[in-house]
């Protein structure tokens, strides 16, 4: 398949760029990267056939991965040090706000 500038080359709807190789919306950036980070293997309930298009690309994760991989998108792309799945905790964040109370406040030092 070609790159198309602005369509997703997974489920044809509006790309966001080029992600892990090929022009990608967010939604199936996401998705592949998910999928990869966490190992996940899927099954297709139907006959592996499954219609991955804007509408119906959540019905099977199997096809859509598929999809994924068969329209060039690359497992080795994704950056094990980046886009960590969670929420996660920002210990500069915490260090600013303990040495903000650390400090006097202002006209705290007056008798």
């Amino acid at each position: 398949m070609e790159l198309c500038d602005g369509v997703c080359m997974v489920c044809g709807d509006r790309s966001a760029g080029k992600h892990y190789g090929v022009m990608a919306c967010y939604g199936c950036k996401g998705f592949f990267r998910r999928t990869i980070r966490s190992g996940q293997n899927y099954s297709c309930r139907f006959q592996q056939k499954c219609s991955i298009d804007k509408d119906q690309r959540n019905a099977c994760r199997y096809c859509r991965f598929q999809r994924c991989l068969n329209v060039g998108m690359e497992p080795d792309a994704i950056r094990p040090d980046r886009d960590i799945i969670g929420k996660q905790k920002n210990p500069r964040r915490k260090k600013l706000k303990r040495e903000d109370s650390s400090l006097p406040s202002p006209g705290s030092d007056s008798p």
